[in-house]
């Protein structure tokens, strides 16, 4: 079990702070937390998805009906399901109708811990509870049903965090893509041991 601490969370973050190159807001997401219902994590680590100049990203090859949401106006959910087992949730970013947005890939737990371990219990340790994309909405209780939710307000939000000590941050290749994968978009607090492994 993390030890109990004041989570001092800030404001929640305006759609303007999203309305910014997904790089950019990849960077930026680090630090801040990620809510849903009783239950949060600090953000640890993150990827940016390009959109259409992006081969590994889902609005590469334009608009369909699974990925209309990343065209749409910034600071939605775009979450998803994949390997037939995992949903992943991303933030939109970019203006309005240019696709882009950031994989919340890794959390540290802050909020509901007790409750992200019914949700996920075969994490043996605190750093495995939301160390990698579907481990962190599993934990969470983030699903499909939220793709496109808006996460200036409601359910689903992300807030900023006061009080924390500054850290550093690594960026290194994005995980699991055959395209693109080269490119320095994945972005990590250093040292984090929450992060994916």
């Amino acid at each position: 079990m993390i030890a109990t601490r004041s989570p001092g969370l800030g404001p929640i973050l305006s759609r303007t702070f999203y309305r910014r190159p997904a790089t950019q807001v990849a960077r930026d997401l680090l630090g801040k937390v990620l809510i849903h219902g009783a239950t949060g994590g600090v953000i640890v680590e993150t990827e940016a998805y390009l959109g259409l100049d992006d081969a590994a990203s889902h609005a590469y090859r334009g608009i369909t009906r699974r990925n209309a949401v990343m065209f749409g106006p910034p600071g939605y959910a775009y979450v998803y399901f994949i390997y037939g087992m995992y949903e992943c949730v991303n933030v939109v970013t970019e203006p309005d109708g240019k696709a882009g947005a950031v994989l919340i890939r890794a959390l540290e737990p802050l909020l509901g811990i007790e409750l992200m371990q019914s949700r996920r219990p075969t994490a043996k340790r605190p750093r495995d509870l939301a160390s990698g994309p579907g481990k962190l909405t599993l934990a969470l209780g983030i699903t499909r049903a939220l793709n496109g939710a808006d996460v200036t307000k409601g359910a689903l939000i992300v807030r900023d965090r006061r009080g924390a000590a500054p850290f550093e941050i690594e960026a290194s290749p994005r995980i699991g893509i055959t395209k693109n994968a080269d490119l320095p978009l994945r972005f990590t607090i250093k040292g984090n041991e929450f992060i994916s492994r």
